[in-house]
């Protein structure tokens, strides 16, 4: 296993551990860039820990942000322009499930001693390159094994969220979950619902956003019951088959999932989410038998909307992934001219199209089908085509607007959106059309003047 010098800190990190010794203090790099280092896979964010109190932090270093203070964490900004944190050794007096009360502690094996997973619990001090770990972390992460530190149903109960915390860690890092830490973990389910919305998206989305298969943790939540805790609608689609496929919805959700970039986080709830419309819309079909499903886009999007405040997400997301929802299935036919494909551009929105034109990639690999890729790639060659001449798809790409029409005498009103949309619709079907003469002539021979 690799030390962790052997992904080097910043020089910023030996910079302020030396300043905090030579004010008579200690200091150890802790938290997830220790974790990372030791497994060789780069490393986040670098924190120190420090037996200096936050004022005295503030008093060894000129340039300081009292980030959170309260807990003992102070902003260090270095020379190189990044932000560090220095957080004051601490321990817990008492928990809560969702928030402690801690004090300060003067050694670093007390912090290391109130952590959640042993892997997150060594310390490395950047001075000597010593390491310290108290509690296995070392063995479990050359055994690829997750295990709390301390009693796994003590150390769970003291904050519920990191029955999620586990999950990610599992599936991000392909450990296995020790038996008891799994016992306490699914023990721990039914309170869940202490915690707050935002901390549960935050925990989804990191998932999303820095896993390359999301799937794994997202097994993981439906094995131990958190997703039917958390996430119903995403349980209910276990076990229904998706029309034409064979394939449960629940586990082609995961495939598509998988299939687009971390890169993509929305695109990758929509994924995710795109089948929770299927439960409720599925019918038997008496003629032909096995299910049909009707308008299970327009359910699914409803019930994405659901769960998108449900998890407090902005106004925007909720927005960009209902909309993939409900549009998941809309695309040109193959053999579309181009005024066809400008109209489905125009309707769609070309903010929308390459994210469409992803998820219908991402199902093509969650189940494969005959001359299936060949096909997108064709209609995408078409839109991309299409898209480089530069249509006009809104009004404000028209050649003339509300001023042209008063000066033809029309008085502003409704009419004049009307006025609009039809010349619109004609530009659409035939680009060449938009100059100010020809739109101009289009009113009087259209007699949308009258």
């Amino acid at each position: 296993m690799p030390q962790p010098n052997a992904l080097l800190p910043p020089a910023a990190v030996v910079e302020i551990a030396e300043r905090l010794r030579k004010h008579g203090h200690s200091a150890w790099a802790v938290g997830g860039a220790v974790r990372d280092a030791l497994l060789g896979v780069g490393h986040g964010d670098w924190d120190l820990a420090t037996d200096a109190r936050p004022e005295e932090v503030r008093r060894i270093f000129r340039r300081t942000v009292p980030i959170g203070i309260e807990h003992g964490t102070v902003g260090v900004l270095a020379r190189d322009g990044v932000m560090y944190e220095v957080t004051t050794f601490r321990r817990d007096v008492e928990t809560f499930g969702r928030h402690a009360v801690v004090a300060f502690a003067d050694t670093i094996e007390e912090d290391l001693s109130r952590r959640d997973f042993t892997i997150n619990a060594i310390a490395w001090n950047p001075l000597d390159d010593s390491l310290l770990d108290p509690h296995g972390g070392l063995q479990d992460l050359e055994n690829r094994r997750l295990r709390t530190v301390g009693h796994a149903p003590d150390r769970i109960a003291e904050d519920y969220l990191r029955v999620l915390r586990a999950l990610r860690f599992a599936g991000h890092y392909d450990l296995e979950i020790d038996s008891e830490t799994w016992a306490a973990i699914c023990a721990a389910v039914p309170q869940l619902h202490l915690l707050s919305a935002e901390r549960v998206r935050e925990e989804l989305s990191k998932v999303l956003a820095r896993t390359r298969r999301a799937s794994t943790s997202l097994e993981l939540y439906a094995k131990s019951g958190v997703l039917v805790a958390l996430f119903p609608e995403l349980a209910a689609t276990r076990g229904v088959e998706v029309p034409n496929t064979g394939a449960d919805a629940w586990a082609f959700a995961l495939a598509a999932t998988d299939a687009v970039s971390p890169r993509h986080v929305l695109l990758r709830y929509a994924a995710l989410l795109h089948a929770v419309g299927l439960p409720i819309a599925r019918t038997r079909d008496p003629l032909r038998g096995g299910w049909r499903v009707t308008g299970h886009e327009t359910i699914g999007a409803r019930k994405a909307e659901d769960v998108m405040r449900r998890l407090r997400s902005s106004n925007a997301d909720t927005e960009r992934v209902v909309c993939l929802v409900m549009r998941q299935s809309d695309l040109f036919p193959p053999d579309a001219p181009d005024a066809g494909i400008r109209r489905w551009l125009a309707d769609v929105g070309p903010g929308l199209v390459h994210d469409l034109f992803r998820l219908r990639i991402a199902f093509y690999r969650a189940h494969p089908v005959k001359r299936g890729e060949r096909d997108l790639l064709e209609r995408w060659q078409k839109a991309h085509r299409v898209m480089l001449a530069h249509p006009v798809l809104t009004l404000d790409g028209l050649a003339i607007d509300g001023d042209d029409l008063k000066q033809l005498g029309l008085v502003p009103g409704p009419r004049f959106g009307e006025i609009l949309r039809v010349l619109l619709a004609r530009v659409i079907d035939t680009p060449e059309l938009n100059t100010r003469a020809a739109l101009l002539e289009r009113i009087r021979i259209e007699g949308l003047d009258t």
